[in-house]
């Protein structure tokens, strides 16, 4: 089969750029399609304050019938690459059809990218920031990913290794089953923690009262992320993005903001009804229909997706996650939730896997990134 590689240039080569997994997974019952406008704008310099600190170009991979049939993102974090004095260049939205000649073109042409740029190795699949989408699926190809995960085909995984690539870090997803009633020690834990620590909830009772804990949950979030593969300090722009993701979809049952005895936000967690199945109705767009699926699982739902869990590095291992988790534990047991879905979270992140010991829990999806030495080729 020949290739050729197209760089998106135009609105509709974005367009299609965003559509392409829609396509290639159209019959797959477990694939989630994302909103597409949403990924356009991401994918959009002046709709993104991402690319205050990236930047990042994409392509397409076209068949001899001029069908689309693979993408790929090339993406430099100067950020992240002056934080850790490294020059490191990352790959993401990467899509392909299950033929070696395709993965080799396109990820062929993303190292040329980074090479040019000055980097010295490339890893991915990785997005911008820590929020975008990470990994490829190794594990879990028979489960619903979360709206926040990514399904791929099993065949990328051997696609990459044979390309030189190997395994960066690995991150996993649990799905809690919530009992009849929630063990009692959890409320316990949370109580002596917040006494010995002098801790307490933020008093939340709708979103408005969210916005003057805002800045203060984003500093905790700079503070404790700060050496987390892969994340770089939350800009203000950045941190506006983010507020206008999340926010309006907030249900303040599931958001936990941890104060001391200053006011001063230490830790918080937040998660949202699952909008996976939603998203699958709504096939890539809110309307015309897409938005009223979205709306039902925000209202009626017997599944959440932890999202965020960050705690100041002050207040680490000294059992703020049990605060939080009380929290959610209270929204859980009057909304009727029966399950948890963690979200992709490093497979050595123990303090948030503790969560979970008492509970029914087993891993249900693993996702992997990976990285390839550049420096030497062409």
């Amino acid at each position: 089969m020949i290739i050729k590689i197209k760089e998106v240039a135009t609105d509709k080569d974005l367009k299609a750029f965003v559509h392409f997994p829609n396509v290639l997974y159209k019959d797959n019952p477990y694939y989630v399609p994302q909103i597409e406008s949403m990924d356009r704008d991401t994918l959009t310099p002046a709709k993104n304050h991402a690319f205050e600190v990236c930047e990042g170009k994409y392509w397409l991979a076209y068949n001899e019938k001029d069908e689309i049939v693979g993408r790929v993102a090339g993406i430099v974090n100067r950020r992240y690459n002056e934080k850790t004095g490294e020059n490191t260049g990352r790959f993401g939205w990467i899509d392909f059809i299950d033929d070696r000649n395709v993965s080799k073109a396109l990820m062929d042409t993303v190292e040329h990218y980074a090479k040019e740029k000055g980097m010295d190795k490339l890893c991915g699949p990785m997005g911008f920031l820590e929020f975008d989408p990470a990994g490829v699926l190794v594990e879990g190809f028979d489960k619903l990913p979360t709206a926040y995960g990514k399904y791929n085909a099993p065949y990328y995984e051997d696609h990459l290794t044979a390309l030189g690539y190997a395994k960066d870090v690995d991150f996993v997803e649990y799905l809690i089953k919530v009992p009849e009633v929630i063990p009692e020690r959890y409320a316990r834990m949370a109580e002596l923690v917040s006494v010995k620590n002098s801790l307490h909830e933020a008093p939340i009772h709708n979103r408005a009262e969210l916005k003057p804990y805002l800045d203060g949950v984003f500093c905790c979030l700079n503070s404790a992320y700060s050496e987390l593969h892969g994340f770089s300090e939350l800009t203000p722009g950045q941190c506006e993005d983010l507020k206008k993701q999340f926010v309006t979809n907030i249900n303040v049952d599931y958001v936990s903001i941890v104060l001391d005895a200053d006011e001063q936000v230490v830790g918080f967690g937040v998660a949202l009804p699952s909008l996976s199945k939603a998203m699958q109705k709504a096939k890539g767009s809110l309307f015309p229909t897409g938005w009223y699926h979205m709306l039902k699982a925000l209202r009626q739902n017997d599944t959440i997706d932890l999202l965020l869990i960050a705690i100041d590095e002050k207040y680490k291992n000294k059992g703020v996650n049990a605060m939080i988790f009380h929290k959610f534990a209270q929204g859980i047991t009057k909304n009727g939730i029966k399950y948890i879905e963690s979200t992709r979270e490093l497979e050595d992140n123990t303090s948030v896997q503790n969560l979970w010991r008492y509970l029914e829990h087993n891993l249900t999806k693993r996702a992997r990134t990976y990285y390839k030495p550049i420096n030497n080729l062409y």
